[in-house]
């Protein structure tokens, strides 16, 4: 239940942060890093080595660079006309992106318990992962990268929307 709560938890602390305008600043970079941060310290008492852990928590790392970049490019980063400070804008595809992987972690979660325990105990013997350790590890790792690259792809477009205008000719 616990795993259930957390999942949930961060999702809510997720969508009531980001969704909607919030100006663009240190302390909106830092607090999902802390927070997942927390996470991974609650969660990784020990980072599985043996076997194929290291490539299924590569795995992970890989799916959460990707979707954090696809989250972070639906997160608009935008200038105030009116006082020129930069602002983000999340909506509805940024929403549907965290659902979405909150939902497949907690269904695999549940699955792992009781759907395919036998299956995913064949697959991980076959497969050279040493257990439950090494799948917790792949999650939390996606979870930090998909959070860490959302924040690249954003501080990237902050950082174009800071670059001062270049006027009609290049300089050289």
């Amino acid at each position: 239940m616990t795993n259930y709560l957390i999942s949930l938890g961060i999702l809510a602390l997720m969508l009531t942060t980001a969704l909607g305008t919030h100006e663009f600043t240190g302390k909106r970079l830092i607090r999902p890093v802390v927070i997942v941060l927390a996470v991974a310290a609650f969660y990784l008492h020990s980072f599985p080595t043996e076997g194929n852990d290291v490539p299924l928590v590569l795995a992970g790392l890989g799916a959460g660079v990707l979707l954090g970049i696809v989250s972070g490019l639906f997160v608009r980063v935008h200038r105030e006309a009116s006082t020129g400070r930069i602002l983000t804008t999340a909506g509805v595809g940024f929403a549907a992106i965290w659902i979405a992987v909150t939902a497949g972690r907690m269904l695999f979660i549940y699955g792992a318990d009781h759907w395919f325990t036998q299956g995913l105990v064949d697959f991980s013997r076959t497969h050279l992962i040493t257990g439950a350790d090494a799948w917790t590890a792949a999650f939390v790792v996606l979870s930090l990268a998909m959070v860490f690259s959302r924040l690249v792809v954003m501080m990237i477009s902050a950082a174009r929307l800071r670059q001062p205008e270049l006027s009609g000719t290049m300089a050289r």
